[in-house]
C-alpha cells in the first residue's frame, strides 16, 4: 500500500494542470478542490480564490497556540506551494507524465518535485500534527496557488494584490527548491534557499519586408531577430557574488578541499556534480532565448519575427542588464517586457533559519545545512510586497547519484518514495515547534 505522503502526490500529478502562460492553461481547480477536501476533513475553514475562470487558489488558516504569547510576539507564518505545472511532451517521457507512476522506489510524473512533492508534504505534516490533537505555537496560513508558472498573475499575485488580508500577522513564508540534500566528496548537505533572483521575461520584435521567397532581401525580419538571439544566448555574464553566494562557495570549497582564493567560483560549483544545475546559475545573470516564432509559408518572407528569452538577474541589477541588452542588440529589435518581478535576498539567520537548519539536523544529524540563491522564483515574491521574508524549504533526503536540479521542468520528473517521507517528518517538525 502507497504510504499517504506518496498518494496525495500521485493523486495531485493525475490533474493535468499544465500552465502554457500568458493565460493559456488546463486550469487548477480540480487540484484546488482536492487539497481543499484534505484541509476540510482536518477541521479547517477553507476560501478559494478564482482570479479567472478554472484558475483557482485555496487559503485556510491554522490557529496556533501561542502558550502565552501574542501574535506581535510570534507573527503568523505562510507555508505555500502551486499546483500548477509546465508542460511535458510524453513523447519525451518514459511514463506517461500525467499517470502517477511508482516504480523504482519513486514517484514519476510531472510536478513531482515541481512542487506537488511539497503540497502532498504540506497536507501531511498538518494531518500529523492536527489528528494528534497538537496545535502550532503560532498561525499558520496554508495556500495552495495557481498560475506560479506563469509569475503567479492568475494565482499569488492576484491574492496579495485583491486579499491581503489573507495573509495578515504574517511575516515569514516557507515554499519550494530549498531544504533538499547535495552529496559531495562524501558528505550531505542541504541546500536551504535564501533568496531568488528577479525576474524579466521580453518579447523580442523584428521588422522586415514582406515579399517572395525568391527576392534577395537585406531586410528580413527572421535574419535579424536570428542574429539578436544568437547574440543575447551566447552572452556570458560575468560572475557577481553576493553575501549569500561567498557564504556557499566557501564553504563548498571546504567541503570539496578547494581554495577559494586559488579555484574560480564556477569551478568549485562544477565540482559538485550535480549540485552545480542549480547553484551556477545563482553567481551570475542568465538570458535564454526560449521561444521563437515568425512566417507562416515556406516562399514568403514575412515581416514580423518574435522571440522570447527568460532573463534572471541578482535583484538590483534588472534595469543595467536590460540597458546592456539593449545595447548588444541594436535599436533595430522591439524589446517588450511581458511580466518583471522582484529579486530576494534575505539573511542565513535568525529564528526562522534556525528552526530550519535544526529540523533538518535532528533528521540528518551527520549533514550540514548551506544557504543559496535560487536562479529560479516563487511565490515568495509575490510574499515580498505584504513585507513577508520568504525562504525555500521543502526538505528532502535524496540519492547521491540523483540528478535533482535537472529534475525541474525536466523529463522523467520523479521524486524517491522515502524522500517525501522524510519531508513530511522534517516539515512536520518545524511547523509544530516554530
Amino acid at each position: 500500500m502507497l504510504e499517504e505522503t506518496a498518494a496525495i502526490a500521485r493523486d495531485l500529478i493525475r490533474f493535468d494542470t499544465t500552465n502554457y502562460g500568458n493565460g493559456r492553461s488546463n486550469g487548477e481547480t480540480e487540484a484546488a478542490e482536492y487539497l481543499g477536501a484534505q484541509l476540510e476533513e482536518l477541521g479547517l475553514k477553507t476560501e478559494y480564490f478564482d482570479a479567472a475562470p478554472g484558475r483557482t487558489s485555496v487559503v485556510a488558516r491554522v490557529e496556533g497556540s501561542y502558550e502565552g504569547l501574542d501574535s506581535t510576539t510570534r507573527p503568523a507564518l505562510v507555508v505555500h506551494g502551486h499546483t500548477d505545472v509546465v508542460p511535458a511532451d510524453a513523447a519525451n517521457w518514459s511514463v506517461d507524465p500525467f499517470a502517477g507512476e511508482v516504480k523504482d522506489g519513486m514517484l514519476w510524473g510531472r510536478g513531482a518535485v515541481d512542487m506537488k512533492d511539497m503540497d502532498a508534504m504540506m497536507v501531511g505534516a498538518l494531518r500529523d500534527i492536527l489528528l494528534a490533537g497538537k496545535q502550532p505555537k503560532r498561525d499558520l496560513v496554508i495556500a495552495f496557488f495557481a498560475d506560479e508558472e506563469n509569475g503567479g498573475v492568475f494565482g499569488s499575485h492576484h491574492l496579495v494584490d485583491t486579499q491581503p488580508q489573507l495573509f495578515s500577522g504574517a511575516t515569514e513564508a516557507i515554499s519550494e527548491v530549498g531544504g533538499y540534500s547535495i552529496t559531495m566528496n562524501g558528505q550531505r548537505a542541504y541546500l536551504l534557499q535564501t533568496g531568488e533572483k528577479a525576474l524579466i521575461w521580453i518579447k523580442l520584435i523584428a521588422r522586415g519586408t514582406a515579399a517572395h521567397g525568391s527576392r534577395v532581401m537585406e531586410n528580413n525580419a527572421i535574419t535579424k531577430l536570428a542574429e539578436a538571439v544568437a547574440k543575447i544566448g551566447r552572452r556570458e555574464w560575468p560572475i557577481h557574488l553576493t553575501d549569500t553566494t561567498e557564504q556557499l562557495i566557501t564553504e563548498l570549497a571546504r567541503i570539496m578541499g578547494s581554495d577559494p582564493q586559488q579555484v574560480g567560483a564556477d569551478e568549485i560549483v562544477l565540482s559538485t556534480g550535480t549540485a552545480g544545475g542549480f547553484i551556477r546559475g545563482s553567481l551570475r545573470t542568465t538570458t535564454n532565448p526560449t521561444l521563437l516564432s515568425g512566417g507562416y509559408k515556406h516562399n514568403v518572407i514575412p515581416d514580423e519575427a518574435t522571440a522570447l528569452v527568460d532573463i534572471r538577474t541578482l535583484a538590483g541589477e534588472e534595469d543595467a542588464v536590460l540597458a546592456e541588452i539593449r545595447a548588444l542588440i541594436g535599436d533595430d529589435i522591439e524589446i517588450e517586457i511581458t511580466h518583471r518581478d522582484v529579486g530576494l535576498e534575505n539573511p542565513f539567520e535568525g529564528p526562522l533559519v534556525d528552526a530550519m537548519v535544526g529540523s533538518l539536523l535532528s533528521h540528518d544529524p551527520e549533514a550540514t545545512v548551506l544557504p543559496y540563491i535560487l536562479s529560479g522564483g516563487t511565490d515568495n515574491k509575490a510574499l515580498s510586497l505584504l513585507g513577508i521574508t520568504g525562504y525555500g524549504f521543502a526538505p528532502l533526503r535524496l540519492p547521491a547519484e540523483l540528478d535533482f536540479p535537472g529534475m525541474f521542468h525536466g523529463v522523467d520528473e520523479r521524486v524517491p518514495l522515502d524522500a517525501l517521507v522524510f519531508g513530511r517528518q522534517v516539515l512536520g517538525d518545524l511547523l509544530l515547534n516554530y
